[in-house]
């Protein structure tokens, strides 16, 4: 396997292992703590998993050829909160992580020095891709630590316990 081919792989198995973390913790939420927010300047679990996954589709889509910060995406409504329930958030969760794997699956070695665009800014593909590793990882340590804190003596560690 090539220098490339390897990058890509580990990518996704990177941001693999980020989604777990995400996912563990959210199957450990009930629907009121997966809705729950410490006041208004604050972000539930569910209006973050509507962010991320806005993000990703948009980002995503059509990745190599249009910008990421597509037309129809309206980022200042990710961050209102909405009657869904949980199942129906989970759902748009899948829909973005899917978007990225599915065109992780699609590059190869020869995309990576290419040029993209994201809010008109040029990345090359490796740099766009550390971004939004650097973004989701953010955002995945927010719906973790949010966990942890309403789940106090019940929740389930994601690593190696103390």
């Amino acid at each position: 396997m090539n220098l490339g081919m390897e990058y890509l792989k580990v990518v996704q198995e990177r941001f693999q292992s980020v989604k777990s973390l995400g996912d563990k913790t959210i199957m450990q939420l009930s629907e009121e703590e997966f809705h729950w927010s410490l006041n208004e300047a604050s972000n539930s679990i569910a209006v973050i998993v509507n962010h991320v996954s806005g993000n990703m589709v948009s980002r995503w889509t059509d990745f190599l050829t249009l910008d990421g910060e597509k037309s129809y995406r309206n980022r200042d409504q990710e961050f209102e909160v909405r009657p869904s329930s949980k199942q129906e958030l989970l759902a748009t969760w899948e829909k973005g992580w899917n978007v990225l794997f599915e065109t992780l699956n699609t590059l190869r070695e020869d995309d990576l020095l290419k040029n993209i665009y994201i809010r008109g800014e040029r990345h090359t593909v490796i740099q766009a891709i550390e971004r939004q590793m650097a973004h989701y990882s953010y955002h995945i340590g927010q719906i973790v630590y949010i966990g942890k804190q309403l789940r106090d003596e019940k929740w389930e560690s994601l690593s190696i316990p103390k």
